[in-house]
């Protein structure tokens, strides 16, 4: 599995998923249902960002790793 998601796209991941887990938690009297989703959603981002990988970003062929100098990541 190589990593395709840069240290910026991360940081954006482990903060949106962490707000989407917290917002979900936080209004599941209101929302219902739906607070549970995004609850799900916010710990596919925590996932992904801990493991450098998103799967949809390979379909997709999309890789923002930064390269260093010799083409290694």
């Amino acid at each position: 599995m190589n990593k395709n998601v840069g240290t910026i796209d991360r940081i954006v991941r482990v903060l949106l998923g962490l707000a989407l887990i917290g917002g979900g938690m936080y209004s599941v009297a209101t929302l219902g249902i739906w607070a549970y989703v995004l609850a799900v959603v916010g710990l596919v981002l925590l996932g992904t960002a801990v493991f450098s990988f998103c799967p949809i970003w390979m379909v997709l062929g999309v890789n923002t790793c930064e390269t260093k100098p010799g083409g290694s990541k």
